[in-house]
């Protein structure tokens, strides 16, 4: 399998590539806007074959990429059924297997950051990935205080869901702001400082007392990305 991590330094936003090396059908997670040409450089220099590019949830910090690579790659657009837009090509649901050559995603429904987010569950050549969103993040865990956010959702979506994943289980975050790459599910249990709580109420007293700051972006990315990134729909 071809692999790739992208990297957005506005948004400290990761981006991942993956294709199948004998059909060379490929897909995107998280795509921002603004690389665009760098995406379809990186295409054309692999040969590869855009067929799916897939958000993990409604973006508050960056403004997609869905619809200017459908509109230039002819590829399909995918959100969460959640999300509630209808700009996309399609939308997935929990347990929902998106295909890529011999290739697959299997769609985690993930909600608590947001109430449309999801994670993507990948076997490859004997390794298990998982592409976490902003629901599980290296030493950190996304936010819970904006977008029909919920701690307690989120809590079970950690601790039932994505915590049961074998440990082995290589974590691949949408966000990293001090630099780190991967990690996994192990580690995460073991080093998060956010899943060392008793249960759902410290964890949602935790989340609760954060404070944080909007996202410099939130006004503007929200409502462009319920149009894919895109003035209207295409």
């Amino acid at each position: 399998m071809i692999f790739r991590q992208l990297f957005d330094q506005t948004s400290s936003t990761y981006t991942y590539l993956l294709a199948d090396e004998l059909s060379r059908e490929a897909v995107l997670i998280d795509p921002v806007q603004e690389q665009l040409p760098a995406y379809r450089q990186l295409l054309a220099d692999l040969s590869l074959n855009l067929v799916m590019a897939l958000d993990t949830h409604v973006h508050a910090d960056h403004i997609t990429a869905l619809g200017d690579l459908r509109e230039a790659l002819g590829c399909r657009s995918m959100m969460g059924e959640q999300s509630g837009v209808d700009c996309v090509s399609e939308t997935f649901a929990d347990g929902q297997v998106l295909r890529f050559g011999r290739y697959h995603l299997q769609a985690m429904y993930t909600p608590g950051h947001t109430d449309d987010s999801y994670c993507f569950l990948l076997q490859a050549n004997g390794q298990a990935m998982v592409f976490t969103g902003d629901t599980l993040l290296i030493r950190g865990t996304g936010r819970t205080d904006f977008q029909n956010g919920d701690a307690a959702r989120q809590y079970h979506s950690l601790f039932e869901r994505l915590l049961t994943l074998p440990g082995e289980t290589r974590v691949y975050p949408a966000h990293d702001y001090k630099g780190w790459t991967a990690s996994t599910i192990a580690e995460e249990k073991a080093c998060n400082p956010r899943l060392q709580v008793a249960g759902q109420a410290e964890y949602v007293a935790l989340m609760d007392a954060l404070d944080l700051p909007d996202p410099k972006m939130m006004d503007v990315a929200v409502p462009a990305n319920q149009s894919c990134g895109q003035d209207s729909t295409a």
